[in-house]
């Protein structure tokens, strides 16, 4: 979602958000306030004219208790036709959202760069994450008790709680991230 400044958020996008806000009955200014960001930023989202970070995202899914993919993806469009998002450190592509009675998964190719700590939301309740790590040493996981993984290693973390993402060392981080979110 994030093209570095030389677009502007596709507003099929900024309608879905519109769209899901208004069927829970929440105002603009409501909706803001449960996802801990600005009334204005929400809505140029909403309007197409801002860009947001993945941190915005996925505020914004957790407050309407939705996966990331029911924001960036309209139904039946295949995995692709979403455009990476960058956060902070993590820059994400989604690779697959796999939809099962009970769960949504969503699969995406995750970079991490050095140097920068990427400060995630909640997500909604019962939301995990489970990375595995293809190359560099990744810190991640809750923000009070985050856990380590080398290339070939695996952790996994309740995400309904703020966490966070970063490397250790100078190397580029380069990992799968699943996301299973109940329904």
């Amino acid at each position: 979602m994030d093209d570095g400044g030389a677009g502007r958020f596709d507003a099929a996008v900024g309608a879905r958000l519109r769209g899901l806000r208004e069927a829970r009955g929440w105002s603009l200014s409501a909706l803001a306030r449960a996802a801990g960001i600005g009334k204005a930023t929400l809505s140029g989202l909403e309007h197409g004219t801002r860009n947001p970070t993945l941190e915005t995202l996925y505020a914004v899914a957790g407050a309407l208790e939705v996966p990331l993919t029911a924001l960036v993806l309209a139904p039946g469009d295949p995995p692709e036709a979403a455009a990476d998002v960058r956060g902070a450190a993590v820059t994400a592509t989604l690779l697959e959202v796999f939809e099962e009675p009970g769960a949504t998964f969503e699969l995406l190719r995750m970079r991490v760069r050095p140097g920068v700590v990427q400060h995630s939301p909640a997500h909604a309740t019962g939301v995990t994450e489970h990375v595995t790590v293809y190359q560099g040493v990744l810190r991640a996981g809750p923000g009070d008790a985050p856990l380590v993984a080398r290339p070939g290693e695996h952790i996994s973390w309740r995400a309904d709680v703020p966490h966070v993402y970063c490397t250790i060392g100078p190397d580029e981080v380069l990992a799968s991230l699943l996301i299973r979110s109940p329904r």
